[in-house]
């Protein structure tokens, strides 16, 4: 098993959500399905089949979150004064030709969300900035082809 690289937020969210699950979903998933289970042919009742589906979600969901938050190791925000960018560093960017400027927060990839600014150490741009420094001039390989950006702050 690898570790799961997550934020304190995003950690208290996953716990969250699993602790909503555990005490709330699965039972409001078994009274819907007591519901569409009394007094009707169980073969061909579509109620019970999608009550079914929906409760084999949810315990997927849950297997998957604790498995999620055992393999979890915390990152912290700034771990570092070096100014090197690793997991939990925001970094803000230029690519090379534009004056547009980005900023970014390098998570692990279950927190990533880049339209909130997180962006996951195992993408193209995340890997691509790890263990670098403000100044630096970074190749980034994408899908598209290769692209480069000028790191102007590290925090």
């Amino acid at each position: 098993m690898h570790n799961t690289f997550l934020t304190k937020e995003g950690h208290e969210k996953l716990q969250q959500e699993l602790e909503f699950l555990r005490k709330d979903r699965r039972k409001e998933v078994a009274a819907r399905l007591r519901e569409a289970s009394d007094g009707e042919d169980l073969v061909e009742n579509a109620e019970y089949e999608a009550a079914k589906n929906e409760q084999a979600f949810v315990e997927g969901r849950i297997k998957e979150l604790e498995i999620l938050l055992a393999t979890a190791k915390i990152i912290s925000e700034k771990s570092s004064n070096s100014g090197l960018i690793q997991l939990g560093s925001k970094v803000t960017i230029q690519d090379e030709g534009y004056d547009e400027k980005e900023s970014f927060y390098i998570v692990g990839a279950v927190e990533a969300n880049p339209s909130e600014g997180k962006i996951s150490n195992e993408s193209p741009l995340g890997r691509a900035l790890l263990g670098h420094i403000k100044n630096d001039v970074v190749a980034v390989e994408a899908p598209d082809g290769e692209f480069k950006v000028k790191i102007l702050k590290v925090s």
